[in-house]
C-alpha cells in the first residue's frame, strides 16, 4: 500500500480547512442530500463528502459508510486531494497504490473509487466528493461530468454558513 501523499502546501491547506469551521459539526441536510443523490445517480452503495484533516479523513456526509472517519494515510481521498481532477480507480485490487489497503481487504471492501477534489477559491483542496463500490466499475464521460458538477456545487456550499440563503 502506498500511503496518501502529503502535499507541499499542507499547512496552508489545513489552515483553509480549519477556517471553514465545519470539522466535527453535526450532519447538515444540504450536504446529506448531495451524497444521497450521488449514491442514487451512480447506483453506488457508498458516497461521501470527505474532509482531509492532518491525520484523518472525516466524513462530513455519508451514505453506506459506517465509519465517521478513517486514518488519512490509508484514505483514498488523501490521494485524491493531490490531484487536479477526479481520481478514478476502476479496480483497487489492480492498482498497486491500493491493492493491500485495509479499506480494500476489509470493510467497506472498496474496489471502485471516484473522488472529485473540493478545491476552494483560494486554491486549497480540503477534501473530496467521492463514490465507491465493492465491485470494479467503469465511469464514463457523462458520469465524470455529473460528479464534477456536484463537486462544484459543494465548493459553493462550503463557502456559505449553515442556514444562509441561496440567492
Amino acid at each position: 500500500m502506498l500511503a496518501a501523499p502529503i502535499p507541499a502546501n499542507d499547512a496552508e491547506r489545513l489552515a483553509a480547512l480549519h477556517r471553514l469551521l465545519i470539522l466535527d459539526t453535526p450532519p447538515q441536510q444540504r450536504f446529506d442530500k448531495v451524497v444521497q443523490f450521488a449514491a442514487a445517480e451512480f447506483d453506488m452503495p457508498i458516497a461521501t463528502i470527505s474532509l482531509v484533516d492532518q491525520n484523518r479523513q472525516w466524513f462530513m456526509a455519508r451514505v453506506g459508510m459506517p465509519a465517521c472517519e478513517t486514518a488519512r494515510d490509508i484514505s483514498f481521498c488523501g490521494h485524491a486531494i493531490a490531484e487536479s481532477d477526479v481520481l478514478l480507480i476502476p479496480d483497487a485490487l489492480a492498482d498497486a497504490r491500493f491493492a493491500d489497503n485495509p479499506l480494500v481487504g476489509g470493510p467497506p471492501h472498496v474496489r471502485f473509487y471516484a473522488g472529485a477534489p473540493l478545491t476552494l477559491p483560494c486554491g486549497n483542496t480540503v477534501g473530496t466528493l467521492c463514490v465507491m463500490d465493492s465491485r470494479p466499475r467503469q465511469f464514463g464521460a457523462v458520469d465524470l461530468a455529473i460528479l464534477r458538477s456536484l463537486r462544484d456545487l459543494l465548493v459553493q456550499e462550503l463557502g456559505r454558513p449553515a442556514g444562509a440563503g441561496h440567492g
